[in-house]
């Protein structure tokens, strides 16, 4: 088997990453002995993820997930992620996590939150690593539940909490149903990125751009089956987080030949690299950027403008966005 390449040096940035599906194995299975939860078919002989379809990724995120139980378990997810992310150059991560989940946990929102910025704190100043938090709606729940998690999600701001956004089954419930809970969140301030274009149609995309004023969509790459659409995008300056990695190991394009990064780069569309389930899909931030180096042809100079563009459309605030980008090469 041919040695992977070294990932490109420059800076890197990701906006689109679910925190526990970010958690290293090795704390899953240390987790797993202090609880008691057998996870032996959760690995493959070589200590990685094992799933075969979109079912069984389901059921072995949910197992994963379930060895997490106080703030400070969610404290070393996050913490061990960003340490990691910092040591193959990433200077900044937003994170998706879910109120649902945190309730879901035992804990309730406000604990699991608070481990998850106490996580991130320490990796700041132990590595210089910026983190984030977007909590979500987890759509296969319903609008009424996406209420909640809005709700939710105002009640508990803090710093670190700096967007709204929705994932899930996306073929489940039309975008203009959970019109209220974004609302909630938009007026509080938090801008708003929304998962779309992965597992459906261009028209999920579209719909989504019809329903909520969101300023990112996740995933988005099935826009390109519809010049129109990805003309308005960008237009309208609407970044896609896209997932190269997740797409292709998840079956959404067969190869990187296949994938659309190229055509939407060439259509002036923003974008950002992201992981999307790291460990699950055997990536990295830095095999992410190694990725669009090797099938997609990106340089160097490419890759930072990338980088660039991911900071400027990140939702922290504007000091914070300025550190950030002073961090960058000129």
């Amino acid at each position: 088997m041919t040695e992977p390449t070294a990932a490109p040096s420059v800076a890197k940035a990701e906006l689109h990453v679910h925190l526990e599906a970010g958690a290293a194995p090795e704390l899953v299975r240390r987790n797993a002995v202090r609880y008691g939860v057998d996870v032996s078919r959760l690995f493959d002989d070589e200590g990685r993820y094992l799933w075969t379809d979109f079912s069984s990724f389901l059921v072995a995120y949910d197992l994963a997930a379930s060895v997490f139980r106080t703030p400070e378990d969610f404290a070393e997810v996050a913490e061990v992620y960003q340490r990691q992310a910092a040591a193959a150059g990433s200077i900044y991560t937003e994170f998706f996590v879910s109120p649902d989940f945190g309730a879901r946990s035992g804990l309730g929102y406000r604990a699991y939150l608070e481990g998850i910025v106490e996580g991130l704190r320490r990796a700041e100043a132990a590595t210089g690593i910026v983190g984030r938090v977007i909590p979500l709606i987890e759509r296969h729940y319903g609008p009424e539940r996406g209420v909640e998690a809005a709700r939710a999600a105002v009640n508990n701001l803090v710093p670190e909490v700096v967007g709204f956004g929705m994932a899930g089954e996306e073929r489940l419930h039309a975008p203009h149903e959970f019109a209220a809970a974004f609302e909630i969140a938009a007026e509080a301030g938090l801008p708003l990125t929304c998962h779309a274009g992965e597992w459906c149609s261009w028209e999920g995309v579209a719909a989504t751009l019809d329903a909520i004023p969101v300023k990112r969509i996740g995933h988005g790459v099935r826009a390109v089956e519809n010049a129109d659409l990805v003309r308005r995008i960008a237009e309208e300056g609407i970044h896609l987080e896209v997932c190269p990695v997740s797409n292709v190991t998840l079956g959404v394009y067969r190869d990187y030949a296949d994938h659309p990064l190229p055509a939407l780069r060439a259509a002036g569309v923003r974008h950002s690299l992201n992981t999307d389930d790291p460990p699950f899909f055997w990536t990295s931030v830095g095999h992410e950027y190694r990725v669009a180096r090797d099938a997609f042809g990106l340089t160097d100079a490419e890759l930072a403008a990338v980088t660039r563009t991911a900071i400027e459309d990140s939702f922290c605030d504007a000091a914070t966005k300025a550190r950030l980008l002073a961090r960058l090469p000129v």
